[in-house]
């Protein structure tokens, strides 16, 4: 059994977590969600406004939709911190595990560096940053445990988008590994 991180670790690691780069950050990795608790980890990702990212459940198991029972727009694309994702997840060799965000990035995801509307350049896509917060679901706090979910939500914690982005798409386009996310 993976030890899950705790409260002391979170807020020791903060400051290296607000320290990622601001903009132009390399994306680490790609991950796709075919299905609920389905992972694959792909080279590239085609984004489309109409559609999501392509093979993602998005479009047909959102967990937020519209009134009229479509799928929310505003979820459509999840970016995580790198430094938050290796703080948190203890065994990566379980990909299982996987948070499920489609792209993981070493950049600081903050509401002062990326407020809502920002858009930004994932490869040939563009995505905006939308006011849909990331709390981390039921499924974050069986993984990663409480106390990291705590320190998340924490009030003080809260501008720092710790959970991550999510995303609307704004442009369609592919985005592969090593590509670079960067403000439009």
């Amino acid at each position: 059994m993976t030890v899950q991180v705790t409260l002391a670790e979170c807020e020791a690691a903060l400051s290296h977590v607000l320290a990622a780069p601001k903009d132009g950050a390399i994306i680490n990795e790609l991950c796709l969600r075919p299905d609920v608790g389905a992972r694959a980890f792909p080279d590239s990702l085609e984004l489309t406004v109409e559609n999501g990212i392509i093979g993602d459940r998005w479009k047909t198991s959102p967990w937020l939709r519209l009134p009229d029972g479509s799928p929310d727009p505003k979820i459509q694309v999840s970016v995580l911190s790198k430094r938050v994702m290796d703080l948190c997840w203890r065994n990566q060799d379980n990909k299982d595990r996987h948070p499920g965000d489609p792209l993981v990035v070493d950049m600081d995801l903050g509401m002062e560096n990326l407020p809502v509307g920002t858009r930004l350049n994932v490869g040939s896509a563009v995505i905006e940053v939308s006011v849909q917060f990331n709390t981390g679901c039921v499924k974050w706090r069986n993984n990663y445990g409480a106390e990291s979910v705590r320190w998340i939500n924490r009030r003080a914690n809260r501008p720092y988008r710790l959970r991550g982005i999510l995303c609307s798409i704004v442009q369609d386009g592919v985005v592969r590994v090593g590509d670079r996310l960067l403000k439009a």
